[in-house]
């Protein structure tokens, strides 16, 4: 039995709505009031709008509920509406569902639809091939102006974008120039469709461009829109904006979710499994905890030397903090550069002759307030070091300068060695630094200390 504040709420939408796409809500508002209801709600409603706008919602990314819904109709049924919807669209549907039903309803489609969705899921995940839709306008390169038009006012509801019309050799097909809407109705009927393609030759990509590659290309040359052309120059299908900024923003979930130290998510939060989220989170946190249990494996070499100086157990955790912070501030640094291309494999030597005096003034300036701290402490009477303050203070100056130098210098080439292993370099996460700079700043202070204190307090 369904809740009746779901029916009040379904009753609203209903009301808001009307029998057809309303004017004034967007489609994705419709869809984001959907996505609170359960799935009988949400499923009664689906059942009464008109066939077009079940399409268009069943194709917005950001409506949750579009495959429980395909495997709950008749086949047939949902065999119309994936046959309306966008082939890149649907393609991912068909990746979450159940596997005898994918295969069910992919049975039913139609010939052309069916080749165009599996053609899409041969493609890797998170390449231009998976992005792509193959609903685009083209044209013979013989067509004028105004065939152009004309085939566009035929086309349009069929085709996800027209930004941009793609002229093609009508003997081999292949790729010729690519025309914008605006310059295309600048030009007269009678004009042949090249008289209004741009100089340059249109940017395209290959279908097994990685999806930042492809997000660069945007960027650099401002892009609504970039065609996926095979080896032999042949357009399989476009990469559109707002597909691209989809991507965009899944791989900058995944990548706040690896600096965190944990998997990345494949599903929203409120919906994954609790045991999903536990194996999601659970390895990593059991390898830094594997990490840290060597912080107290070299606290139990040095145990002779706290007993005698236990004053030092009392700079333990800023000198651990202050490296594990600075080998996260590098490390973040140049993950960013190298996803940017700002740097590459081949410049690691560059950045570790810029961090290495980086770590330098860095380690020196939180040296110097380790000292001046400890000797404020001590001359204003707020806690007694001892007869060997000095030395205190000149083993912790030179263990802050000597860690951070060493994070700076570990966080900046961590993710060289992770991208030349094959690693995706955002699994160098703060975690992961700040664990492996806990190890061996500890070895790194008492060592400071034997040198600077031995014969005193040591």
């Amino acid at each position: 039995m369904s809740d009746p504040r779901n029916e009040t709420t379904l009753d609203h939408v209903l009301h808001e709505a009307g029998p057809a796409l309303p004017a004034r809500e967007h489609i994705a508002d419709i869809a984001a009031r959907l996505n609170e209801l359960d799935d009988i709600a949400a499923a009664t409603l689906v059942a009464r709008l008109p066939h077009e706008q079940v399409i268009e919602l069943l194709d917005h990314p950001e409506f949750d509920q579009s495959v429980r819904i395909l495997e709950a109709l008749p086949t047939g049924e949902a065999a119309l509406l994936v046959a309306g919807m966008s082939a890149d669209r649907a393609a991912d549907l068909f990746a979450e569902m159940d596997q005898r039903a994918g295969a069910r309803l992919m049975a039913a489609l139609d010939p052309e639809t069916r080749a165009a969705i599996k053609r899409l899921l041969t493609f890797p995940p998170d390449t231009a091939g998976s992005l792509m839709t193959t609903e685009f306008v083209s044209v013979p390169a013989t067509w004028t102006v105004g065939q152009t038009l004309e085939h566009i006012r035929q086309v349009e509801r069929t085709r996800e974008t027209v930004y941009a019309i793609y002229v093609l050799d009508p003997s081999s097909g292949k790729l010729i120039k690519a025309v914008s809407l605006r310059r295309l109705i600048t030009g007269a009927p009678d004009d042949p469709i090249l008289s209004v393609a741009a100089a340059p030759d249109p940017i395209t990509t290959g279908p097994l461009a990685d999806r930042e590659d492809v997000a660069r290309l945007f960027s650099k040359y401002d892009l609504l829109a970039v065609p996926v052309v095979d080896d032999a120059g042949i357009v399989i299908g476009i990469v559109t904006v707002d597909d691209m900024i989809d991507a965009i923003i899944e791989e900058s979930t995944e990548d706040v979710q690896k600096f965190g130290g944990m998997e990345a998510l494949d599903e929203p939060y409120m919906e994954i499994g609790f045991l999903n989220m536990l194996r999601k989170r659970a390895g990593w946190l059991c390898i830094l905890f594997v990490g840290e249990m060597f912080t107290a494996s070299a606290m139990q070499h040095f145990e002779d030397e706290l007993e005698r100086a236990i004053v030092l157990t009392l700079f333990i955790p800023l000198i651990m903090s202050s490296g594990g912070n600075s080998g996260s501030q590098a490390t973040s640094l140049i993950i960013r550069a190298l996803a940017l291309h700002e740097i590459k494999l081949g410049d690691w030597w560059r950045v570790a002759l810029r961090e290495l005096p980086s770590g330098l003034a860095l380690g020196s300036i939180l040296g110097a307030l380790g000292i001046i701290r400890i000797s404020a402490w001590q001359m204003l009477g707020l806690h007694d070091y001892g007869e060997h303050w000095m030395l205190i203070a000149a083993t912790i100056g030179a263990s802050l300068l000597a860690i951070v130098t060493f994070g700076s210098m570990l966080g900046s080439m961590l993710p060289f060695v992770l991208r030349r292993l094959g690693f995706d370099p955002a699994s160098a996460s703060a975690p992961f630094v700040a664990t492996f700079i806990d190890v061996t700043g500890l070895v790194i202070y008492f060592s400071v200390a034997l040198a600077i204190l031995s014969g005193t307090l040591l």
